[in-house]
């Protein structure tokens, strides 16, 4: 199989991100640096760093409340990454991101297919937030926000918006551009005071305290894979 996959199975990274260790030179089979594309199987010997890729790690899918100040990255040498948080003993990575100025819910795991089969669905698969803005929420708001916002060179998809209180409402988006929300509330001179991810596809934040932290359940897994066309493990 390809190289990608071959470590994305081992729950080492996504196939996204092996690609990358691939092209930093930091990958070889057999002795010989691996290229893009680069077959391996069972057997061969694949280091990473010089160091041997360990296999048979237990898949886990996890849904964790990320307190703001954490960081959705798996770089060791930054301060409060979201791995270093959670701690836990099997080597997980996040799927997708979630900004170090907002908290909720993010998914993470070790199961590198999944990680694609779900960023391929980008633009498919909803994702919900509850938004605090410094100003009270007008209709003309709601409306422009709903029908689609021109930031980053593009205009964002339609998406579902409604009014919670004054100053609150309650977003669901199809599309995941950087700072999405942040930048579409912006675009009105609205700043956004509090940002809360509550619902990612069928997975739901629930009454979760921040920074707590939970394996998905069996019935959550059965339903996310039926979503996917993927059997979760």
């Amino acid at each position: 199989m390809r190289i990608n996959k071959f470590i994305s199975e081992t729950g080492y990274c996504s196939r996204r991100e092996a690609d990358k260790l691939v092209e930093a030179g930091r990958v070889t089979i057999n002795g010989e640096p691996a290229a893009l594309g680069s077959q391996a199987e069972a057997g061969d010997i694949v280091l990473i760093d010089g160091q041997p890729l360990e296999t048979g790690s237990r898949i886990v899918y996890i849904a964790l409340h990320k307190p703001v100040g954490i960081t959705s990255t798996t770089e060791a040498h930054i301060q409060g990454n979201i791995v270093d948080f959670i701690g836990h003993e099997e080597r997980i990575f996040p799927i997708g991101r979630l900004d170090k100025d907002s908290e909720g819910l993010i998914l993470l795991t070790n199961d590198g297919d999944i990680v694609n089969k779900i960023l391929r669905a980008e633009g498919k698969h909803e994702k919900e937030y509850v938004v605090t803005v410094d100003r009270p929420v007008t209709p003309s708001f709601l409306t422009g926000m709903s029908t689609g916002v021109r930031i980053l060179g593009s205009k964002t998809l339609p998406c579902e918006i409604t009014r919670i209180s004054e100053r609150v409402f309650r977003m669901v988006l199809t599309e995941g551009k950087n700072r999405q929300i942040r930048r579409m509330c912006s675009a009105f001179g609205y700043e956004v005071r509090r940002l809360q991810r509550i619902r990612v596809m069928n997975i739901r934040l629930g009454a979760m305290k921040t920074g707590e932290w939970r394996e998905l359940s069996r019935e959550e897994k059965q339903e996310l894979g039926a979503m996917l066309n993927y059997q979760l493990h």
